[in-house]
């Protein structure tokens, strides 16, 4: 959820959002490296990109990849800059606006069963919560909630909200809980960036109000029906909607952040505790690396919708200036490689960690990957070394 904390960090799928400044951070001894068998073949260039993230200044990476020859994991840097432990491929992390995935396809799924339809305005389901300084529920529908083209306001542009949650202040109300009633109406207090269905503009508000639509439509909220409908079936036990709860189950290393300041100065704290509900149905989410490529993978292979659902899924919209690689479905974006493969997936980003997830559009050769710093770590290189190199 970023300006740290519920939009999407900075990597091959980040469409439309402004890489944080770089802040260089160096560690005794240089960071450590790791990976299982040899670094070589098919994965050295993805290794050594790993390798220029952390030496460009972010505490340790974590990436796994599975395709044809099987599972292979990278690490460098470390976990806790305290112990000095190395990161594990089977840490759980912060995933961001990845929950945006999960939330999607509950919807489609709701769809498919007939309880509702994407077509349908806003205010069928939430009478009177989109309202206000040119807001309106009636001209919204739930297809441009999922796909950004509503025009609602972006709650965490705030600027009271960014300085409360992602500055200093972040360390006295870390703990606080903020309800969807309450992002929402916040949101609300500020103007639409467009009127719907005419622009394009990332916003974790649609994906708060999304999260109450599951609710309303399936009678239980958004998070049950995630467990109940995705989490159960693929056997996602590494996999959470904390809600309320600041801590982060083990194993997990830490998160740190600057809190958006900027400089060799900056002090980087340790953020690895907060209460998600900051982020919501936009972000709340906690995974590791097998966990999201098990998703990804069963939803791309149609597992998880039917024919028609998925095809929904991956009608994708512009997401910039023409000609732009990146576009936007339901939740789930697509990305024109330099090499020219397609991949799709989504990226997430909260306080000190950064995420991404992406597969081939056969769910044959996917990637999982988490940064656990966020005022460093453009993983671009990662994602092309994988798929290109």
């Amino acid at each position: 959820m970023s300006v740290q904390a519920v939009r999407p960090v900075r990597t091959a799928l980040a469409a439309a959002v402004t890489a944080a400044a770089v802040t260089v951070t160096v560690f005794a001894g240089g960071p450590a490296t790791a990976a299982d068998g040899k670094a070589g073949g098919e994965h050295r260039g993805t290794q050594e990109a790993i390798d220029a993230v952390v030496r460009a200044g972010v505490p340790g990476m974590l990436v796994q990849t599975q395709d044809r020859r099987g599972t292979w994991n990278g690490t460098a840097g470390v976990a806790d800059r305290r112990t000095g432990r190395e990161r594990l491929p089977q840490d759980r992390y912060r995933v961001g606006s990845i929950t945006k995935t999960f939330v999607a396809t509950v919807l489609l799924q709701l769809e498919a069963e007939g309880r509702l339809d994407l077509d349908d305005p806003v205010e069928r389901w939430l009478p009177g919560v989109v309202r206000g300084n040119g807001h309106d529920g009636r001209k919204i529908t739930l297809r441009q909630l999922l796909n950004h083209t509503s025009g609602v306001y972006n709650v965490t542009a705030d600027p009271g909200f960014q300085k409360k949650v992602f500055g200093p202040d972040f360390l006295r109300h870390r703990y606080d809980t903020w309800t969807p009633g309450q992002l929402v109406a916040l949101a609300m207090t500020h103007e639409p960036d467009f009127a719907p269905g005419t622009d394009w503009r990332y916003s974790n508000t649609n994906y708060v109000l999304a999260g109450m639509v599951v609710e309303k439509a399936a009678g239980r909220p958004y998070a049950k029906e995630v467990e109940r409908r995705i989490l159960k079936p693929l056997k996602l036990r590494a996999t959470s909607l904390p809600g309320t709860d600041a801590r982060m189950p083990s194993p997990s290393g830490r998160a740190y952040s600057t809190l958006g300041v900027q400089g060799p100065e900056a002090k980087i704290h340790d953020v690895t505790e907060l209460n998600p509900s900051i982020a919501g149905a936009a972000g709340e989410m906690i995974s590791n690396s097998a966990d999201l490529q098990r998703f990804v993978q069963a939803l791309m292979k149609g597992r998880l919708l039917p024919p028609r659902q998925m095809k929904e899924l991956t009608d994708t919209v512009a997401t910039g200036d023409e000609g732009s690689p990146t576009r936007y479905g339901l939740g789930l974006m697509s990305q024109k490689l330099s090499c020219g493969k397609e991949v799709w997936g989504h990226t997430g980003g909260i306080h000190g960690s950064g995420s991404g997830m992406m597969t081939t559009r056969d769910g044959r050769h996917s990637l999982a990957l988490n940064v656990n710093g966020d005022w460093a770590g453009d993983t671009d290189a990662v994602v092309e070394a994988e798929f290109c190199g």
